[in-house]
């Protein structure tokens, strides 16, 4: 694992000096991806932290989505 802290925020707009974690292990057959510093990402944007901590997926309701005519 490189030296990434899973406590930071990560930004979701990207900052030329901030250094933040890559992908290491792809498997979007299966939904995920494994980070450098150890947390596992899923395609519907919840994460696993290697501290065992879990985010919530960032759903937009549906009312919200828009729909191609």
């Amino acid at each position: 694992m490189c030296a990434h802290r899973t406590s930071c925020p990560r930004p979701h707009v990207q900052v030329p000096h901030v250094q933040v974690p890559h992908v290491v292990a792809a498997h979007p057959e299966q939904g995920w991806s494994l980070l450098c510093d150890g947390a596992i990402v899923f395609d519907d944007t919840g994460e696993l932290l290697p501290d065992g901590r879990v985010i919530a997926p960032h759903r937009v309701p549906a009312d919200h989505l828009t729909v191609a005519a």
